[in-house]
């Protein structure tokens, strides 16, 4: 078999953990910028009042929705771009590229036609106040219609993660996120020359700079920066057999992350109950697990790439060391992270708000997340290295009922046990601990191995 090289970092043989750092660590430093675009976002909106922060939690979720339904072309782009170029077959690479990036185009444009006249009815599903959903309406509408900017970048990053270059997404998503830093407070508070636009303005700051992020990324793929020409795929012409592959393996994660969403739309119908407060203090604690949600899928990435390589490679002992070894690190940094939640919750949640009832709320939260962070690294790396063996089936099936059970679960905890808006903290707690269980056996049993794609 081809050994697969890019740019020195040897992801067929060599030092694993080297490896996995060498590919996981531009990742992570990526997400820690996304997680700095959606704090700055939240930070400077909270200068607008508790109402304002509720608004873009509300809307949150159902763009998260959508960007689980992005997973539908990444989860498959990657599993066979990666399988492909670690057996050497670059036409069959090639063909997969062109087919996620037109697949690409579609799915985004579907999401911003269908979802801006959905929107109203989403975000009233969701119980918010008048107030709140005067102000999440715009900014929600402004997200989709530029969906199909997002669906292009991801599949993009996905092609070059995939091909073993995790620093090429990386450095364009911190000049993402710092040109949407600059914008954020000129658009929403109208400074100089610019229009006082409120919540709308972050959504309008943040497509501005993923469109500037997508065209430096599809000229860098142009230019043949993955280490293999990709000029031909623009000869491909649509083929659906080719697409319906891409999307019959992203489609069991796709399900399981869509219906994940779709579970917290009704978790913060239980959160309205409790307020704005409480509407505001989930984001704040959202934004703040991110830390190690997103740090998380940096080592899933790196593992998913890894996965498929060595399958391509036929070397499964290897890639079922990767994927452990990227498990223990993503272990090992959030503990780090569950240390500082559980200490120092209340003054972690005072730097987003003044509100003393909102403080308390959210620090509760950081706490009873704290608990449970380590879990979610397990199902989170697992899941991503279950994907890039192409075998996406077993976490659907382990995830997707752990994400159903939280709505009676939380019901239950909040209502029947009394225990209040903390019902929903610990219901998240506890699934997550339980998922990761289970998905961490079925991997142990190797079965994934053996998976054609």
């Amino acid at each position: 078999m081809a050994e697969v090289t890019f740019k020195n970092e040897n992801i067929t043989s060599g030092p694993i953990v080297k490896t996995i750092l060498s590919l996981a660590v531009p990742v992570v430093l990526g997400m820690f910028m996304e997680i700095a675009l959606s704090v700055t976002d939240f930070y400077w909106v909270g200068k607008l009042g508790a109402t304002s922060q509720d608004a873009i939690t509300t809307s949150m979720v159902i763009m998260w929705a959508a960007y689980s339904l992005i997973i539908l072309i990444t989860v498959g782009v990657t599993a066979l771009v990666a399988r492909y170029v670690g057996a050497g077959d670059f036409d069959q690479t090639r063909f997969y590229i062109s087919q996620g990036f037109q697949l690409a185009f579609l799915l985004g444009l579907a999401f911003s036609v269908v979802g801006f006249f959905l929107s109203p009815f989403l975000l009233r599903f969701m119980n918010p106040g008048d107030a709140t959903f005067s102000l999440a309406l715009p900014y929600l509408r402004v997200f989709l219609l530029s969906a199909v900017l997002y669906t292009i970048t991801d599949t993009a990053y996905a092609v070059f993660r995939a091909s073993g270059d995790t620093r090429t997404p990386t450095k364009i998503g911190i000049l993402m996120v710092l040109i949407n830093m600059v914008l954020d407070p000129f658009l929403i508070f109208g400074l100089g020359p610019f229009p006082k636009l409120g919540v709308p303005g972050a959504a309008i700051a943040s497509s501005i700079s993923v469109f500037i992020a997508m065209l430096i990324v599809l000229y860098r793929l142009y230019r043949g920066k993955l280490g293999y020409s990709i000029e031909p795929i623009f000869r491909f012409q649509p083929y659906l057999p080719g697409m319906l592959k891409i999307m019959k393996i992203g489609l069991p994660i796709a399900i399981q992350q869509f219906v994940f969403q779709i579970v917290y739309w009704f978790l913060i119908k239980i959160v309205h109950v409790y307020g704005e407060t409480a509407g505001a203090a989930m984001g704040i604690g959202n934004r703040m697990e991110s830390l190690s949600y997103l740090t998380c899928h940096g080592f899933a990435m790196a593992a998913s790439t890894m996965v498929g390589q060595n399958l391509g490679a036929g070397n499964p002992d290897r890639a079922s060391r990767c994927a452990w070894g990227a498990t223990g690190l993503a272990i090992g940094f959030t503990c780090i992270i569950a240390f500082f939640f559980m200490t120092i919750p209340e003054i972690i949640a005072g730097i987003f708000t003044g509100d003393d009832k909102v403080r308390a709320i959210a620090a509760d939260y950081l706490f009873i997340l704290g608990l449970s962070q380590f879990t979610m690294a397990v199902e989170i790396v697992i899941e991503g290295a279950f994907s890039g063996a192409g075998n996406t089936v077993p976490p659907m099936a382990v995830l997707l009922p752990g994400a159903v059970l939280r709505i009676p679960l939380a019901y239950y905890l909040c209502f029947n046990l009394d225990w209040g808006v903390n019902g929903v903290w610990w219901t998240l707690t506890i699934t997550t601990t339980i998922k990761a269980l289970v998905l961490a056996f079925w991997f142990h049993l190797g079965h994934w191995k053996h998976k054609q794609v």
